[in-house]
């Protein structure tokens, strides 16, 4: 059967609306017309009645009404739900037809015009034919009414024309077609929809009144018809609550009847439309958990129920179709407003789809394969005479048939047939990834990746299945950088077989490579025999041959796919291939390392280069080469075999070219470094390992930063958190776990054979010029060229102290501002070896604390490396810190010739100036001379002189000296003097 037949009817899964007909407009002709219909269907807003609308002609038949039942004794039912039934309701047998008539109240030709309006009511009841529907009139006036009771005419005429139509006051309406048309058609809108509800009501009561006359014996199935019946009816009258006590009643209903073989389809597709129609109630009055538990209990009641075992494909079928309506149910209502949660969301119900519908394909597969003579019956027994069933669920070669057993066993069989035929023809995996994408879209929505991939793999096998290897091989792809970095090898391995027949079967040269490669590395875990089989192909390729087809092809697929692989290798370009390691696992492994984090630019750079395959049989690589940061030393890491043309199987001239499964191999890599590389970092940025000929098809594998694939960092993560006591290996076998990684390294200058002695007597006192003897002396086997010294503060200290700070060459002078902190590059010549060179220098601190002092002293010399030349640029430094104290403390007094303190002095009365020097020195102090420089307002009445002149004082010693002064009369009543200035000059 096709697909379609397990959809549910479009009349199911509409909204239910009020059926209004109306007739007597001309809307292709008649502009006024045209006016009213638009105003009726068109902007319809959500504030608006629920109505469905359609212009029918005046003499339109409506279906026909049975003739009433007045006893149901000998009534037996031939089947559940008649096929038509609600689309009569939705959309043929209307609630109200609305007769609209051009007539004004003050019409010249009243009364001729009444009796035309009549004559058309009366051929509308005529063509109704016995049924409830109301009918009511509409008058299309030009003038604007006046308000009721005022005109008396339109009183008088208007019950006239209802005794003439035979109509109540309710059912005649006036339409002015003025500029307020839309407004009186929404009031026009609202009397329809009350008399539509009425028509509704009272079909449910009709309906109800069967009750009576049915028993629970023979007519089980007319008691579920009639409760979905006025289920519909309420639905149709808006009334969803009565809707849905109506529809979960049927559903016992349903269950309760007598379930066999014959009638078993009928029974599923009717509680299928009936839960269909309880979950959608349930979303709508914002009860999801009620919907949900009502679509599990129906789930759990149906499954059971297969049916005829021959068909069970059609049990899987309605299945899939159940969860698939459920979902899209449930995301409807998502749309609406609703809030679904990561655990809870439409996406497990498309999930479960795809898996019955996966079942069907596999079913089909299983009960469809008939012999290749059998056809399809003939007379076709899916053919009916009207082209549909008449009941929901029935067979077409046995409609009405209600009894256990089949009527006509040889119809029975060739029906099987031909409904096992056509499901020959499903489209299978085109149903199944429909709902896998659903389930997909739905998962990424929610944020399940695991879930979204593992759907992904099912739509991209499906594809695979449907011969779109394209779209197989681009979903698979997809999820595998997912299973790499996650190492689900059962898994990948599983996606990595389909991929490897799409590549396969599509002649991709490349892609076939690759997953060969991981298909016979550590992330496989086929068999080895399956290993083996594969690498084979794998040199094939390499070797531009044609592989070997994959098992389990398509073998149309298969013939077609040699012919491509034929043209692949007749072409001459499109052989070169790269491959970037980080994205897959491949059989070989690599680690590159520097052997140390630094190297002298006298000694050679040393590089290793750890290589391992995990594939059955050994493999021989013809290229192997590291790029570095800087490129110009890529040409010393580079091994390559000599013999060009050789085979790929046959044994190399270079035995270290072939790697032997489970083996580690090293290959050591040296260089001698650039003079200006020093200081700078070298990096490994790739290592790339060449398996082919060039002269045929070869792959570079690239690895970057020189080690590592997708599967690399875990592994090494749980290699070091191991405590698995590791195997003792032989010498010259190498541990791969025990391989670190060492990707980048630093050239740093030769180590300088040089000594550098700093002579000083700390600490230094301020303001004095401190002295410090730089001695250096050459330890170097050949002469120390151009060697330059740089002196003073350490640079990157406190910026007071660089203007605190000066140095100088020349001691007898002394400093300033102008001189500097640091002296640089000060030229001392060449050192001979064991030579020595003696610098004084003269520091010169203004302020104490302690400071950094920072001397520098760099030179050339010859050096030979790996039988090359080159000129070392060597340094030394050597750091000091000064600390800096005062060498004295001056306190001054003023006393009285009795020598007793002074808090002030009076005009022309002699007073002593004390001035008392307390040494903070550690060294002793020899005080040259002091001299005391008087303000203008204090005046000497000796001529003084230093009285310290030639004291040596010791730490902690006291000089003191006075001098006899006077203060004359001051000007302005000035209360405060200066005194001057005093001068002390010291050395040590």
């Amino acid at each position: 059967m096709s697909p379609a037949q397990w959809d549910l009817p479009p009349e199911l899964c509409c909204r239910p609306m009020a059926f209004v007909a109306l007739t007597g407009l001309d809307v292709v002709y008649n502009a006024i017309h045209r006016a009213i219909w638009d105003a009726f269907c068109t902007n319809r807003r959500a504030d608006r009645v629920p109505i469905s609308f359609k212009v029918l002609p005046g003499d339109h038949e409506y279906p026909k009404c049975r003739t009433k039942r007045t006893s149901y004794e000998w009534y037996i039912p031939k089947g559940i739900l008649k096929t038509g039934w609600m689309n009569k309701h939705l959309n043929l047998v209307p609630a109200l037809v609305v007769l609209f008539y051009e007539l004004d109240w003050d019409d010249p030709q009243w009364k001729e015009k009444q009796s035309e309006c009549a004559t058309k009511v009366e051929i509308v009841r005529t063509s109704l034919q016995g049924r409830n529907t109301k009918v009511a009139v509409v008058l299309i006036q030009k003038k604007t009414p006046l308000p009721p009771g005022e005109d008396l005419v339109a009183s008088e005429r208007a019950s006239a024309l209802c005794g003439a139509c035979d109509l109540s006051g309710k059912s005649l309406f006036v339409l002015p077609h003025t500029d307020h048309l839309v407004g009186y058609i929404i009031r026009l809108e609202n009397a329809f929809y009350e008399h539509a509800q009425t028509y509704y009501y009272n079909e449910i009561r009709r309906v109800k009144s069967h009750k009576e006359f049915l028993n629970k014996t023979t007519h089980q199935l007319l008691f579920v018809r009639h409760q979905f019946k006025m289920g519909f009816f309420s639905e149709l009258k808006q009334d969803t609550q009565n809707a849905l006590k109506y529809y979960r009643t049927a559903y016992s209903l349903v269950h309760e009847l007598r379930a066999h073989e014959t009638n078993m389809l009928e029974i599923k597709t009717m509680a299928g439309f009936i839960n269909y129609k309880i979950c959608r109630l349930c979303f709508q009055h914002n009860t999801p958990l009620d919907a949900i538990a009502q679509f599990r209990k129906h789930i759990d009641l149906c499954k059971k129920k297969i049916g005829s075992a021959e068909l069970a494909f059609e049990h899987t079928a309605w299945m899939s179709k159940q969860f698939q309506s459920f979902g899209d149910l449930f995301d409807e209502a998502i749309k609406l407003g609703l809030t679904a949660i990561q655990t809870q969301n439409p996406g497990f119900y498309y999930q479960q789809a795809a898996y019955y519908a996966q079942e069907r394909k596999q079913q089909a597969g299983q009960l469809c394969s008939h012999e290749p003579g059998v056809g399809y019956p003939a007379p076709d027994p899916l053919e009916t005479p009207t082209g549909a069933l008449d009941f929901y669920g029935q067979r077409p070669w046995r409609q009405g048939h209600q009894s256990i057993d089949p009527p006509d066993s040889e119809k029975e069989k060739q029906g099987i047939l031909a409904l096992q035929v056509k499901e020959r023809d499903v489209l299978h995996s085109e149903l199944i990834i429909a709902l896998l994408s659903n389930a997909v879209a739905q998962f990424k929505k929610y944020k399940c990746p695991r879930m979204k991939s593992h759907l992904m793999v099912q739509m991209g096998e499906e594809y695979y299945h449907a011969k779109d290897y394209t779209k197989a091989l681009k979903l698979l792809d997809y999820v595998m950088c997912d299973y790499r970095t996650e190492r689900w090898w059962s898994l990948l391995t599983s996606i990595l077989s389909t991929a490897l027949k799409c590549s396969y079967l599509m002649g991709q040269v490349k892609d076939y490579i690759t997953y060969s490669m991981e298909l016979v590395g550590r992330a496989s875990i086929l068999p080895e025999e399956q290993k083996s089989r594969i690498e084979k192909n794998l040199i094939k390729v390499l070797m531009n041959e044609v592989p070997e087809p994959e098992p389990d092809c398509d073998p149309a697929s298969v013939k077609m796919a040699q012919s491509l692989w034929s043209d692949r290798i007749s072409l001459a370009g499109n052989n070169e291939f790269t491959i970037e390691v980080q994205d897959y696992v491949p059989f070989v492994q690599c680690k590159a390392k520097f052997l140390y984090p630094s190297f002298h630019i006298d000694e050679p750079v040393q590089l290793h280069v750890y290589v391992r395959a995990d594939c059955p049989h050994p493999v021989r690589f013809s290229k192997l080469c590291v790029s570095l940061s800087n490129q110009e030393y890529n040409q010393y890491c580079l091994l390559e075999d000599a013999s060009k043309e050789q085979d790929i199987l046959e044994p190399s001239t270079q035995e270290n070219m072939c790697l032997v499964p489970g083996k580690t191999r090293k290959y050591c890599f040296k260089f001698v470094a650039k003079t200006e590389d020093v200081g700078k970092k070298i990096e490994i940025t790739s290592v790339g390992l060449m398996l082919g000929r060039e002269t045929a098809r070869y792959v570079y594998l690239n690895w970057r930063g020189g080690w590592g694939d997708a599967a690399s960092s875990h592994e090494t993560l749980q290699a070091s958190r191991s405590f698995k006591r590791r195997t003792r290996l032989p010498e010259q076998q190498l541990d791969w776990d025990t391989v670190t990684i060492q990707s980048s390294t630093m050239i740093i200058s030769r180590v300088p054979k040089i000594s550098v002695q700093l002579t000083h007597e700390p600490p230094a006192l301020t303001n004095e010029m401190y002295c410090m003897i730089v001695t250096i002396q050459s330890e170097e086997d050949t002469v120390a060229k151009d060697i330059k010294l740089t002196a003073g503060l350490k640079p990157g200290q406190d910026a007071n102290l660089t203007q605190s700070t000066q140095i100088t060459l020349n001691g007898s002078e002394v400093c300033d501002d102008s001189h500097p902190a640091l002296l640089p590059d000060i030229p001392l010549g060449d050192l001979q070896p064991g030579q020595k060179i003696v610098k004084p220098l003269y520091i010169h601190c203004v302020s104490t604390g302690s400071r950094i002092l920072l001397f520098h002293v760099a030179y050339s010399v010859s050096a030979t490396v790996e039988g090359k030349d080159i000129t070392c640029k060597c340094h030394k430094d050597e750091t000091v810190t000064l600390e800096t104290v005062v060498p004295f403390e001056v306190a001054m007094k003023f006393v009285s010739s009795k020598f007793e303190h002074l808090e002030r002095v009076f005009v022309d009365i002699p007073f002593l100036l004390m001035m008392d020097i307390l040494s903070a020195s550690p060294w002793p102090i020899e005080l040259v001379n002091s001299e005391v420089q008087l303000a203008s307002s204090m005046t000497a009445i000796d001529q003084p002189q230093s009285q310290v002149e030639g004291v040596t004082l010791q730490t902690s010693e006291c000089a003191s000296e006075c001098f006899l002064l006077k203060c004359p009369p001051v000007q302005n009543g000035t209360s405060t003097v200066a005194s001057g200035h005093y001068f002390i000059s010291w050395k040590r």
